[in-house]
């Protein structure tokens, strides 16, 4: 079985190199998104496993979904080679996915318990193309969920998701590298974060499920006050009493469901300036909360601009002006 580990290994570290080797810039590459709670979001998912050739890594927090664990296996079978990375503080609801692939010969590791949770969520397909999630593969909630998934192709983003897969599928550790868009936890996913915040010139529109990490939340204040337009979106804004009622005060608007039995806001995406240069889009697996950024295993992406960005900026900002409409201020 280790042989087996480390020739995985082996391969995607080549590959990695390859991928180094033969980089394209940023404005070549690629970007798409897509919402959950939209009609065929799981197929989009579904048609990304099954496009992989020779190799397929999967970092999941959760993993309830039959239909993914099934056409992973069937990739196994078709030879190519799969790998996954599942939550070890989750063992209760990813061991029948654990059971399953392994028992097909998929390769799956536990995740390292020097991380709280490993909460990443993020899909790479044959070593060019990443899909990073903010929501798990969870079959139950695809449609009562807002989630995000954002495409890359950029050969440094993929080169750099890849290199932290390889040490942590093995239990190494590692210091992660950004490519040319990403965050980490417990990295740099704050400071990353605050680039966004600190740069809005004019809107600042963030949708989270938490909302308590106090760096975060006093720059977006922050924001507010300079008079920038901040809205909100939360699940429960009551279990944020207190930064809700700063972000109001400081002039910001701030919105909410709250109904466990009906829509959920699960995201965790901003997007700064919408429209003007200055844009910047992100999407990810943090929370904004002290130990989504400080204690986990976290992944996102920041955009920055308009031009090829743009896709991931309107499908997020659209998105997220259906919310904003329809929820209740809090």
């Amino acid at each position: 079985m280790l042989s087996k580990v480390l020739g995985r290994v082996g391969v995607a570290v080549a590959a990695a190199g390859a991928i180094v080797a033969t980089a394209v810039p940023a404005n070549a590459a690629t970007y798409t998104a897509f919402a959950f709670s939209q009609t065929g979001s799981e197929s989009t998912i579904y048609n990304f496993i099954n496009s992989a050739t020779t190799s397929l890594d999967m970092t999941m927090y959760e993993l309830e979904d039959t239909t993914a664990v099934n056409d992973l296996i069937a990739l196994e079978n078709k030879g190519v080679t799969v790998r996954v990375i599942l939550d070890q503080a989750e063992k209760s609801k990813n061991t029948s996915a654990y059971n399953s692939l392994t028992s097909a010969g998929v390769g799956v590791a536990w995740s390292s318990t020097r991380f709280t949770y490993t909460h990443q969520k993020t899909i790479t397909v044959d070593d060019t193309k990443s899909l990073i999630l903010t929501g798990n593969l969870t079959s139950q909630y695809y449609t009562t969920s807002r989630d995000y998934g954002v495409f890359t192709d950029d050969t440094r983003d993929v080169a750099a998701i890849e290199k932290v897969f390889n040490a942590d599928y093995t239990n190494t550790a590692i210091t992660p590298t950004d490519g040319d868009h990403l965050l980490w936890s417990p990295t740099d996913s704050r400071s990353r974060l605050l680039t966004v915040i600190n740069g809005a010139t004019k809107t600042l529109d963030v949708e989270e499920l938490e909302f308590s990490d106090s760096t975060v939340v006093n720059a977006i204040v922050a924001r507010a006050k300079a008079g920038v337009a901040v809205r909100v979106v939360l699940e429960d804004p009551s279990s944020y009493s207190s930064e809700v009622s700063e972000i109001k005060a400081a002039g910001g608007k701030v919105v909410g469901y709250s109904d466990p039995n009906g829509f959920y806001i699960h995201a965790k995406a901003m997007v700064a300036d919408y429209g003007l240069s200055t844009q910047q889009v992100e999407a990810g697996s943090m929370n904004l909360s002290s130990n989504s950024l400080s204690n986990n295993r976290e992944l996102g992406i920041i955009l920055t601009g308009t031009g090829v960005a743009e896709s991931v900026a309107s499908t997020i900002e659209t998105t997220f002006d259906s919310d904003y409409a329809g929820a209740t201020a809090a």
